[in-house]
């Protein structure tokens, strides 16, 4: 870091910038040397089949922890996992004040309380409209819509000039829960000046403007209401407008609803402590689902990703107690794909259309859209906010470049591409990397966290694709062989190509390891060791072409 008395404003990405989830950004304050640094928000993004067996991945958070001393708070932009999902697993780390809306706040507790030992963070509650004080930076929250209740742009304001976080969001007109995006502050803030905006890159792809959430709650009511059989809907469990819309166009369709999947439920309860469910009719239980007639249920339900554990993969293997489907009912996909989820969502789909159910998704009629801007209504964006520097933040590559090429086009004089790591300057002076911190993920592995070597990942890895083999052989007094060594492979083929057991090969190559070493160097069993280990491998790979993990035990009587 930079040794100088000036005061400096930067920015810090360490997740979320160059990939799609897992958000964490720093502002930071004041002269190199002595920074005092806010978090804006902690997000997870979720393990794929490169990381076998890790349940989430979490940024990185090395050089939060070494500037403790100067971190002055976390403030959350809202609910959903990508920002706030690494809360309860690294706020012990760092223990300083959080801020957030109210349902991010209920959503929180509703998730502490549901997680063994999580600990309970004191949450400080803002709303849209307020302003408080975080150290050095000042906030304002500014209402947008999006796709969960509460979400918010940030205004940061400091001596050098006034920031915008806009966190995620969309201009929708007609929101199934409002309020609005408030034109008339973000428009003011324009008028007053802004020196930087950090701006959802999501769609930057996508030309045009989003549609409705009120579209979709129409055309979610056509399909409900035209439908012969009964008809299940799964979408993302934090888009409570979109489960209040199918709620209400089920009841004015005469059905009764049905809610499936512990996150969903979780996600109701805090929504209809706080109001956003209200005038909804009580949803059904499930001892009750068997006794009301197929035309008139709507079941709301976890698994739009193809989860083999949510709701709807157990419908479609038929694994539910009280709640079947049959040939003739519809079931609906009110989400998106996320990249990476397409094979476990086509096996469910599978699955379903193999009973005889009617699959319906945005591929086939408007039943989801997304809560992030298109193109034009980033360009509103810049028309209102008029920043001198844009920051494309909360995408890949392409999404970033995307922006920047936008932004650049629309006028904006400054428009940096930053990654994970950077520390850009934002003033005084032009927008500037001067710095690199340290970032990476790390992986929430059960109840344990650390990086992939420390969790072991790595060698799962390896284990996928080349199995194990244990060894275990007893010396006697003389460094003898006794008895029958032990040689138990895992994941391994059983014959070669003519027929032979491989374990019966790879015995004969441990065994023939040991013989080959003369007796009066077998005192060595670290030697012992690594030779039967390479002779096991080396026999493995000449009859398979693979080398497995080989762990080896030796013990002298």
């Amino acid at each position: 870091m930079a040794n100088s008395d000036q005061a400096e404003l930067v920015f810090l990405p360490l997740g979320g910038v160059g990939e799609i989830g897992m958000n964490l950004a720093l502002y930071g304050y004041g002269p190199g040397h002595k920074r005092e640094w806010v978090v804006v928000d902690m997000g997870v993004t979720f393990a794929g089949p490169d990381l076998p067996g890790a349940d989430l991945v979490l940024p990185d958070i090395r050089f939060l922890q070494a500037e403790r001393h100067n971190l002055k708070g976390i403030v959350i932009t809202h609910a959903h996992e990508d920002h706030y999902g690494a809360l309860l697993d690294l706020w012990p780390m760092l223990n300083v004040p959080v801020y957030a809306t109210p349902f991010t706040a209920g959503l929180l507790d509703a998730k502490r309380q549901s997680e063994p030992g999580a600990p309970d963070i004191p949450v400080t509650i803002y709303r849209a409209g307020e302003k408080f004080n975080v150290g050095p930076f000042e906030f304002e929250a500014l209402a947008v819509t999006h796709s969960i209740p509460e979400p918010v742009s940030l205004a940061i304001k400091t001596p050098l000039g006034t920031v915008i976080h806009t966190g995620d969001w969309k201009m929708d007109p007609e929101p199934s829960l409002g309020p609005l995006i408030d034109e008339a502050r973000f428009r003011a803030l324009g008028d007053e000046g802004v020196l930087a905006m950090m701006c959802d890159s999501t769609n930057a792809l996508r030309e045009g403007e989003s549609p409705s959430e009120r579209e979709v709650g129409d055309s979610l009511r056509d399909i409900i209401e035209n439908a012969r059989g009964r008809v299940a809907i799964t979408t993302f469990s934090s888009n409570v407008g979109r489960i209040r819309s199918i709620a209400i166009a089920a009841r004015d369709a005469g059905r009764q609803v049905l809610v499936l999947g512990r996150s969903m439920k979780r996600m109701i309860d805090v929504a209809s402590e706080l109001g956003y469910l209200d005038g909804i009719p009580e949803f059904l239980s499930e001892e009750d689902y068997g006794f009301i007639p197929r035309e008139n249920i709507v079941i709301i339900l976890t698994g739009s990703q193809g989860e083999s554990r949510a709701a709807l993969a157990k419908l479609a293997r038929d694994e539910m107690r009280n709640v079947a489907l049959s040939a003739g009912d519809t079931v609906i996909y009110s989400s998106r794909t996320i990249p990476g989820n397409e094979k476990p969502i086509i096996e469910t789909k599978n699955l379903l259309i193999e009973q005889g159910i009617h699959i319906i998704s945005d591929d086939d009629q408007l039943v989801h859209v997304s809560g992030h801007p298109r193109r034009n209504e980033l360009k509103r964006m810049y028309e209102w906010v008029r920043p001198r520097i844009l920051v494309p933040v909360h995408g890949e590559a392409a999404h970033l470049v995307a922006q920047g090429s936008l932004a650049a086009m629309a006028g904006i004089p400054e428009v940096p591409q930053v990654r994970n790591g950077d520390i850009l300057r934002l003033a005084p002076g032009r927008a500037e990397i001067i710095d690199q911190a340290p970032f990476g993920r790390l992986i929430k592995d059960g109840k344990l966290i650390g990086d992939e070597e420390e969790i072991g990942i790595v060698d799962r890895r390896k284990l996928s694709y080349v199995g194990h083999v244990a060894v275990s052989m007893l010396l006697d007094a003389k460094f003898n062989i006794v008895e029958d060594p032990e040689v138990v492979p895992v994941g391994l083929p059983e014959n070669d190509r003519e027929g032979e057991l491989i374990e019966d090969l790879l015995y004969d190559a441990a065994v023939g390891a040991v013989q080959s070493i003369p007796r009066e160097k077998r005192k060595d069993l670290a030697m012992v060791r690594e030779a039967v280990r390479r002779a096991v491998r080396a026999a493995s790979n000449e009859v398979w072409g693979k080398k497995p993990i080989v762990t080896v035990f030796v013990t002298r009587t």
